[in-house]
């Protein structure tokens, strides 16, 4: 008990230290709830799409062969055991988040080192029918090294389904901002006159 103590603030900088705490809990409840952070749990292909970028991965997979059988983790997290899928799940999410808030997003998606033998394990795991008769001891290539087209195409960069059709996700914007946005052009430029 007696380290307990040593984490108590002394008396004087007990509700400096609580204001403190309970901002940075408001912050991460709030940034949780912008993010749709819960989202990311689940095997919904939309999770994706809270990043805008994941338009073009999204709407490949949605009219490709795969979508009918298969969801993004399917193919993109191991499924070894729980733990590694969540982990793995974690990391990822992490650094495209990253990435995603420091507006660094490559204009052309590739797989990192991490991603490959994930991926064509799970390629492997689904295919192991077709792959054993038709592909004995094929070593050092991936599936879509032959496989181009699946399952997201060719082309893969954030311009190559710029009117893609994806579900609408609902906007995160205040009161004001959206009266604003609802506002006829006209209106907002009278405002702004003397």
């Amino acid at each position: 008990m007696t380290w307990l103590k040593w984490l108590y603030p002394p008396p004087a900088w007990r509700p400096l230290v609580l204001i403190l705490l309970g901002g940075l809990t408001g912050l991460a409840v709030y940034t949780a709830y912008i993010s749709n952070a819960v989202s990311y749990l689940s095997d919904d292909p939309e999770a994706c799409l809270n990043c805008h970028v994941m338009s073009g991965a999204y709407t490949t997979w949605q009219h490709g062969s795969h979508a009918r059988t298969a969801v993004c983790n399917d193919c993109h997290v191991p499924h070894d055991n729980v733990f590694k899928k969540y982990y793995f799940k974690a990391q990822d999410g992490l650094r495209h988040a990253s990435v995603f808030t420091m507006r660094a997003e490559p204009q052309v998606f590739t797989l990192n080192e991490g991603a490959v033998p994930v991926i064509q394990d799970n390629c492997i795991r689904c295919h192991t029918k077709v792959t054993e008769p038709v592909h004995p001891g094929i070593e050092g290539k991936t599936c879509w090294s032959c496989h181009r087209e699946t399952p997201h195409g060719r082309v893969n960069s954030l311009s190559s389904s710029p009117y893609a059709r994806i579900p609408s996700l609902s906007p995160v914007l205040s009161e004001t901002v959206t009266r604003l946005i609802e506002q006829k052009p006209n209106e907002t430029s009278n405002r702004n006159q003397p």
